[in-house]
């Protein structure tokens, strides 16, 4: 394992709490995130895919960086995700959260225009760390089948080695592990610290010299990836490594956030954690009662929360 990692460990790909009408809940999002870093979180990974971030505006994305903060959730524990198609945005977002105190960004490529040059890519990262000044971790997200913008091996050397230090990692959601591996072979002997986005994956992962995971799952099953990140190897991490992978297939059967929505719902008796953006929508009560069943099935415990 990579134990220098700026992010090292268990990192939730935290939900934004919503009210009836769609608006931020800012007290409910930041209690959710104090109780991730209570059971098992090392960090987390803000305003990300889980997070709704694409169906948020900017304004949002900034009042909900800025009122995790003001409700004490540490900014070096975040890692926000301030990607955008707009270079501008992408800018204001990362210097927001470097202000606040984060040390790094997650950051999906420019995603609107398809099957961008590497050198189209290169030019967009580059601006970027050129203004925002170089001081804030830059960790590249790759998650091809959302994005439809990967990362190519060719891109990730030319960024480290054009940007030491500042293109410092990145999230793999992609869900191959060949890729990850390989990933791991090339760039973590020059400090490039590889998050899965995985849970299936994060001990195998781990053995290999990745720095943790940055996942939807960490949601509701951080307590075990604590127990697969202290040791790996351990008997323990196997068995926790199955809980992982059933509670990962569980809220990947139906949406993804809805279902992971469902479950923070029922762990802490408020429904209202079930409101969630369109295009997704509210689970049927036929998905729902399936999801549940599962999730009681795969082993997770789930410590309610606040």
């Amino acid at each position: 394992m990579m134990k220098t990692a700026l992010y090292g460990g268990i990192n939730a790909a935290v939900l934004t709490a919503m009210n009836a009408d769609l608006s931020i809940d800012l007290d409910r999002m930041a209690a959710h995130s104090k109780w991730l870093l209570a059971n098992g979180c090392n960090g987390l990974g803000v305003l990300g895919t889980t997070g709704e971030a694409n169906s948020l505006g900017v304004s949002e994305r900034i009042d909900i960086l800025e009122g995790l903060v003001a409700r004490g959730i540490p900014a070096a524990k975040m890692m926000p995700g301030t990607g955008t198609p707009a270079l501008p945005d992408t800018v204001l977002l990362t210097k927001k959260a470097k202000e606040l105190g984060s040390p790094g960004v997650l950051v999906l490529p420019p995603f609107f225009y398809k099957n961008p040059s590497d050198d189209g890519l290169f030019a967009y990262f580059s601006e970027l760390v050129n203004r925002t000044g170089g001081e804030t971790a830059i960790y590249l997200y790759h998650f091809p089948q959302q994005s439809a913008t990967p990362f190519s091996h060719e891109l990730i050397d030319r960024l480290i080695t054009a940007f030491p230090g500042v293109i410092r990692g990145m999230k793999d959601s992609s869900g191959d592990l060949a890729n990850q591996l390989a990933v791991l072979e090339k760039f973590a002997p020059r400090g490039f610290e590889l998050y899965t986005g995985g849970d299936d994956l994060l001990q195998t992962v781990l053995k290999k010299g990745a720095a943790g995971c940055i996942t939807a799952a960490a949601n509701i099953n951080s307590s075990a990836g604590r127990v697969v990140y202290a040791d790996p190897n351990a008997p323990a991490a196997d068995a926790a490594h199955l809980v992982l992978a059933a509670t990962r297939k569980a809220v990947t059967r139906f949406n993804l956030i809805a279902s992971l929505k469902a479950v923070v719902a029922r762990n802490t008796g408020n429904p209202a954690w079930n409101n969630i953006r369109p295009p997704h929508l509210k689970l049927t009560d036929a998905q729902q009662a399936q999801l549940l069943a599962d999730i009681d099935a795969s082993g997770v415990e789930l410590a309610r929360a606040a």
